[in-house]
């Protein structure tokens, strides 16, 4: 049976400001991951977001990133490795005070924006958010991008993973993002975002690393969930991986 899940980061609304139609896309998706108020969200979005989850039996995980409200948490900021397993720490703890009185588990970890792209490369970062991940619970299942560091390091301390894929973004050579002021790093058109789908799940990411190239295996797809478009690419998305023969459901299952 060809199983994949998919994953959309929700939550990400501030105050008086709202970002994301977060309970339209639920019914389309497997697993979220909620932001825990460092870039964006706060105490009365995050219950609001873990209520729904539980009203659609999703799987649902901490989206830490850097405390950059401003800049949505995708600007790089300059912290020690002992700093960010702190931060990293603290946020997950946010969000579980919220999931332990709805009675629901953690199922995973994925960081947000600029942490994760800096994880996905740079070794002490990723070690320092895989110690984190790990002094709150080895159960937790560390979401890095497929084949990175983050996923290197999850293994390296003995978590459980899942390599991601991204149906909306376009990727590089090496299989890192690509930066999203270049062109064709955002896919608007949600028939081109179904096609990448649906290569993601079957064929997994290439990486050309040097003179060798490897097939990494897609655990998890990333829809997300800021985006204008984002109702639009996960109903295709979906319809596409079903029609494709795919089961969906969440990675942690």
């Amino acid at each position: 049976m060809k199983t994949i899940d998919l994953n959309c980061d929700m939550g990400e609304s501030f105050g008086r400001y709202s970002l994301g139609a977060d309970e339209e896309l639920m019914p389309y998706v497997t697993s979220v991951n909620l932001a825990c108020g460092f870039h964006a969200g706060d105490p009365m979005v995050i219950q609001q977001t873990v209520q729904a989850a539980v009203k659609y039996n999703l799987a649902v995980g901490a989206h830490p990133g850097y405390p950059d409200l401003q800049g949505f948490g995708r600007r790089k900021i300059e912290m020690s490795p002992e700093e960010v397993e702190a931060m990293v720490l603290y946020q997950i703890g946010a969000l579980w005070g919220f999931l332990r009185s709805a009675r629901i588990e953690m199922t995973h970890v994925k960081p947000h924006g600029a942490l994760y792209n800096q994880a996905a490369q740079e070794v002490r970062l990723a070690n320092a958010i895989a110690r984190s991940v790990q002094r709150f619970s080895k159960e937790l299942i560390l979401v890095g991008l497929a084949g990175s560091a983050l996923i290197a390091a999850g293994l390296e301390i003995g978590l459980n993973v899942a390599n991601e894929g991204f149906v909306e973004r376009g990727y590089q050579a090496d299989g890192q993002l690509m930066p999203r002021g270049m062109d064709g790093a955002i896919i608007h058109d949600p028939i081109i975002a179904a096609r990448q789908a649906i290569q993601l799940a079957e064929d997994g990411i290439s990486l050309r690393r040097g003179e060798l190239t490897m097939n990494i295996k897609v655990d998890t797809l990333c829809i997300h969930g800021d985006s204008s478009n984002a109702l639009n690419i996960a109903r295709s998305v979906r319809s596409a991986l079903e029609e494709a023969g795919f089961t969906i459901q969440s990675f942690s299952r």
